[in-house]
């Protein structure tokens, strides 16, 4: 199996940190004596479906769950072992952060196979820490440093997203523009396009640390227990942002309203002004006999005048009625 059919990768932990890199069929030779086995598996690959289905022992429920097209964030304990699926921001280059990615997992104390179509930086990082010597020791530790990355990328995104806010509130101020309900409608779907994943994580997060498994010892839940709440922190930072963007939006849309009803108070101002005006111009310009001054070189200069009048007269009588 290569990363076409299904296998990205994987390796043999030595419970000490370490752990070396494994073909197919050495993971197949694999026994629980020789460390935990880690397989990292692109769910959508035929081969690795067909081991899934025929190979890896899980329960066909399991599997089904696991390879699911759609999903949502969620644990479930069987027979000892546990299936977690979780959510991460997408940081593939040239997609967007709100994009988030699944990543599925299968953790028994002796062998983690996880799954995901899209790449996800948080296990890259655990497989190089691996490498290096310096990754997890068990499967619980495993749980608990993925869901760590995970959650701790996702601070990053969301305090970049409270960022932009806090520049679009600071931008309302100085100048309103129509370019700003862009920038703000894209802010709250982010935020909302995260929650959505985001808020059932915070949930799944909430559980794990209470699951009934054996392999995670009290230390490695009191870290989880410490990864929910910070989960349970950027749920509502996202509910503050989205609210903030929502205010932003009404003020914004308050603010181009009375720029509006400004420019069309103007507008009915000039109008009121002209109307009669244009009145006597257009009564006036009609060709028919009888027009009075005709004859008179000095009609013209009266007419002017006069309308000059009318205009003072007009202007003095809206000031005093406060129209203007």
């Amino acid at each position: 199996m290569n990363n076409d059919d299904g296998l990205v990768f994987a390796l043999c932990l030595d419970g000490k940190g370490g752990g070396q890199a494994l073909t197919l069929e050495q993971a197949r030779q694999w026994k629980e004596t020789d460390g935990i086995l880690w397989l990292h598996l692109d769910y959508t690959g035929a081969v690795a479906k067909q081991w899934m289905t025929q190979e890896s022992g899980i329960d066909p429920v399991m599997v089904e769950a696991l390879t699911a097209k759609e999903t949502r964030p969620r644990s479930i304990v069987h027979k000892g072992n546990m299936l977690v699926i979780l959510r991460g921001v997408n940081l593939n280059p040239g997609t967007d952060p709100e994009d988030m990615v699944s990543v599925r997992f299968w953790i028994e104390s002796n062998r983690i196979i996880s799954l995901r179509h899209r790449r996800v930086m948080a296990v890259d990082d655990i497989r190089q820490t691996v490498l290096a010597g310096d990754g997890p020791k068990s499967s619980g530790e495993f749980l608990e440093e993925l869901s760590d990355r995970l959650v701790q990328r996702m601070g990053i995104v969301i305090s970049e997203v409270d960022d932009q806010v806090d520049a679009l509130e600071d931008e309302l101020l100085d100048e309103t523009t129509y370019e700003l309900r862009q920038k703000i409608s894209h802010i709250r779907r982010s935020a909302i396009s995260m929650r959505r994943y985001l808020a059932p994580q915070r949930d799944v997060m909430s559980r794990l640390h209470n699951e009934k498994v054996d392999w995670l010892d009290d230390g490695e839940r009191m870290r989880l227990r410490e990864i929910a709440d910070r989960t349970t922190r950027y749920v509502e930072d996202l509910d503050a942002i989205r609210d903030r963007a929502t205010v932003t939006q009404e003020e914004l849309n308050s603010s181009l309203a009375d720029k509006m009803n400004k420019t069309m108070y103007v507008l009915s101002i000039v109008a009121a002004i002209f109307l009669p005006l244009g009145l006597l111009t257009g009564l006036l310009g009609i060709n028919v006999g009888g027009i009075p001054g005709s004859e008179n070189p000095w009609a013209f200069a009266v007419f002017c005048g006069m309308l000059v009048m009318i205009a003072v007269g007009q202007v003095w009588l809206f000031k005093a009625k406060r129209w203007m």
